[in-house]
């Protein structure tokens, strides 16, 4: 199971593997308050893909057609299906920084994770 999980809002038990899934720390969140697992940098959009994006719910779709692009080489896919593997035998919380809880990268790797191997490099 998957789940997402604004970095704002406090782990509980319930949310099984904690993984920051942004290249920035969430702006005044203390580290030990994240009680994460993993912090994977390199699953997160570029640094010029998120400022294109600039949470801009209108260019979602595009956004996230970009994303899947860039999540499709590199070590990106070694974690992807990291995840994958774990999240078919216990919880795995993606934690994210955004406001935005529909239009934001966890979306998108959430999505990319539960369609399984193989889906990822499109």
């Amino acid at each position: 199971m998957i789940r997402l999980k604004r970095a704002y809002d406090g782990p509980e038990r319930s949310d099984g593997y904690r993984v920051l899934v942004d290249r920035l720390w969430p702006r005044g969140v203390k580290k030990e308050a994240l009680a994460l697992d993993l912090w994977a940098k390199d699953l997160a959009p570029s640094p010029g893909l998120r400022r294109w994006f600039g949470h801009d719910p209108a260019r979602f779709h595009e956004f996230a057609r970009r994303y899947h692009a860039e999540l499709g080489t590199g070590p990106a896919q070694v974690l992807l299906a990291e995840l994958g593997r774990r999240a078919a035998h216990r919880t795995v919380t993606l934690v994210y920084g955004a406001r935005d809880r529909e239009h934001n990268g966890a979306v998108v790797l959430r999505d990319l994770i539960a369609e399984g191997p193989g889906e990822h490099a499109r």
